[in-house]
């Protein structure tokens, strides 16, 4: 059963661009490395310039463990541009 959640990231003021141009870097990363991520898309949120939202589907539990592992190593560049704390929502799809 796959797994799916959204998680939401608050940045810090005027760090935008930086946070975006490391996500470019890391994100391609992440998916070569954890095949049993089938789905890691950060987003921007027109409605709050300073959130980024990761939409993110894991073949398993197993799968998401493994990102979650792995979460610090991937997201040293990133981390000193983010406010502390996440969102995160656990997803259940439909069909």
């Amino acid at each position: 059963m796959t797994i799916s959640i959204i998680a939401t990231v608050r940045v810090k003021e005027g760090k935008m661009g930086e946070a975006k141009e490391v996500l470019k870097k890391i994100v391609p990363k992440i998916k070569e490395s954890e095949p049993g991520t089938l789905e890691y898309i950060p987003h921007t949120v027109k409605e709050d310039p300073n959130a980024i939202m990761f939409y993110e589907k894991y073949v398993d539990a197993d799968a998401m463990k493994a990102h979650s592992k792995n979460l610090g190593k991937n997201m040293a560049e990133f981390g000193p541009f983010l406010e502390p704390g996440m969102d995160i929502k656990n997803l259940e799809e439909i069909l």
